[in-house]
């Protein structure tokens, strides 16, 4: 059975935040049986030699599926992909596109969009730095916008792990301040959403994972 390792406790500005969310979520849509080693991130729980021997970032998620670790949000929902068959198109000139948007998911969207939540977190807001942080994403989220225009999922006509990585990313609609502005982007948001189980996935987490 896989083992995920994620959070048990967490602090409260990232309660139901956290990227383990990504992995739980495709595990349910997979139907893939698993179990989880609940990590209590005040406690230092991912600074133990035990998990910095998984992952030396110490970050969570990681999965160990029979002695195959796996960490890094992405890669873990791209193996899972290929192990269970599913959210995965079975032809390489799709799972190129699943690839692309993966990876456009975590380079291209997520790398403006949460360096400029952490700048204006720690003090930065309305700095100059911040101001092109919120510009530069802005640009990426319009971008983004135009290429939903008439599209139901953005990497294939099915739902696959770059719709669900981009949906999380985007803030999973816990909080569609990223997104209100950009009407392709939320409606596709809220189609991601809305599916079973995500609900689950999440429902999940909310009852067993406690904020400090």
């Amino acid at each position: 059975m896989i083992k995920v390792y994620g959070f048990s406790r967490v602090n409260k500005m990232a309660h139901g935040k956290t990227r383990d969310l990504r992995v739980l979520w495709a595990l349910e849509e997979m139907g893939l049986p698993y179990e989880i080693v609940g990590m209590d991130h005040p406690e230092h729980d991912l600074d133990t030699p035990a998990y910095r021997a998984l992952n030396p970032f110490g970050q969570i998620p990681a999965i160990d599926d029979d002695g195959v670790v796996v960490t890094e949000s992405g890669a873990i929902l791209l193996y899972l992909a290929r192990k269970s068959g599913k959210l995965m198109p079975h032809d390489l000139a799709g799972e190129a596109q699943v690839l692309r948007w993966c990876v456009a998911a975590l380079n291209t969207i997520e790398v403006p969009i949460l360096t400029a939540w952490f700048v204006d977190l720690y003090g930065g807001k309305g700095t100059q730095a911040s101001e092109a942080l919120h510009q530069w994403g802005d640009m990426r989220l319009k971008q983004l916008d135009g290429w939903l225009a008439g599209r139901e999922f953005i990497a294939t006509h099915e739902f696959t792990v770059a719709d669900l990585l981009m949906t999380h990313v985007l803030g999973a609609g816990i909080d569609e301040s990223v997104v209100k502005d950009h009407p392709n982007v939320l409606a596709f948001q809220k189609r991601c959403i809305a599916r079973p189980a995500w609900k689950k996935a999440f429902d999940a987490y909310v009852d067993r994972v406690e904020p400090a």
